[in-house]
């Protein structure tokens, strides 16, 4: 697991195990106690009261019973289940192939209403054209996907755009100007992802905008991002798939991503740096 997502998931046990903790506290028990009620070892309280081992769903129900809180069941495994969540390993998302993966954040998007985005390293996949998808996804799976079902997952990305038209939604994406420059694909695929970024740019509900490479910023390019109205954020690290409903958090990347597009420039300004990288293309 990576820094980032190991941090934010231990972070996340270690709430659930504060709670178990506290809950044997208010029962008057000590871990000993807690122990022989469970019929375990002590070891294993001890264990998950240090968020070093995580509970099953079936260890969080016979805790509960020992405490006398049967009615805190549902809570617990609901907490547990977003810990379980929160990372997800790109191997384990991948390993039936890329359009599973692609598939499986279709009803989010669906219900989303305001998505904003930031990308250090690519064009988002709501803007990408046939071919960058095609390169970008190919990339993918020859790095770590066993199984090639490329097309099919393009396929259903691209089927995904259709939400930029759909209902009343608001999209809000921001790019490091290096990613108008990434050199993804042969000169006409650039070309042609660039003049879809000026297109989708002018569209009424959507902005666009490019954080220019020579700007004196105050910190430094965050990973890339995703925020789905104000419920969760997704991020996509190297090694897998960090997903933060934490409404700190989500705020957390609320601010970097408002902190970001004061940075940013818009409108023909952002077109005009789009308008270069296509020029500069040979």
């Amino acid at each position: 697991m990576s820094a980032s997502g190991s941090s934010h998931v231990q972070a996340a046990r270690r709430v659930l195990a504060d709670r178990l903790r506290e809950m044997c506290q208010d029962a008057g028990l000590d871990g000993k106690q807690l122990a022989a009620l469970c019929g375990w070892h002590p070891s294993k309280v001890s264990r998950i009261t240090g968020a070093r081992t995580s509970p099953s769903a079936d260890d969080l129900r016979t805790w509960c019973r020992a405490c006398g809180r049967e009615d805190q069941e549902a809570d617990l495994v609901a907490s547990l289940r977003t810990v379980e969540g929160m990372w997800v390993e790109w191997r384990r998302m991948e390993r039936t192939g890329l359009r599973r993966a692609q598939e499986a954040v279709l009803p989010l998007f669906e219900r989303t209403h305001w998505f904003r985005a930031y990308s250090s390293w690519l064009v988002p996949g709501l803007l990408q054209t046939h071919g960058y998808t095609e390169d970008v996804l190919r990339a993918v799976q020859l790095r770590r996907v066993p199984v090639d079902d490329v097309a099919d997952a393009v396929a259903v990305r691209m089927e995904r755009q259709r939400v930029l038209r759909e209902g009343q939604r608001r999209f809000a994406f921001l790019l490091e100007e290096s990613v108008l420059r990434n050199g993804l694909g042969n000169a006409d695929t650039q070309a042609a992802q660039l003049e879809r970024l000026i297109t989708v740019s002018a569209l009424p509900n959507v902005s666009v905008g490019i954080v220019p490479t020579r700007l004196h910023r105050t910190r430094m390019p965050a990973e890339g991002f995703w925020i789905f109205d104000t419920a969760q954020v997704n991020v996509e690290l190297v090694s897998g798939h960090l997903t933060l409903t934490q409404p700190s958090e989500v705020a957390m990347y609320a601010d970097a991503f408002a902190a970001l597009a004061d940075m940013a420039v818009h409108g023909s300004k952002a077109r005009a740096l789009i308008t270069a990288a296509i020029d500069a293309i040979g």
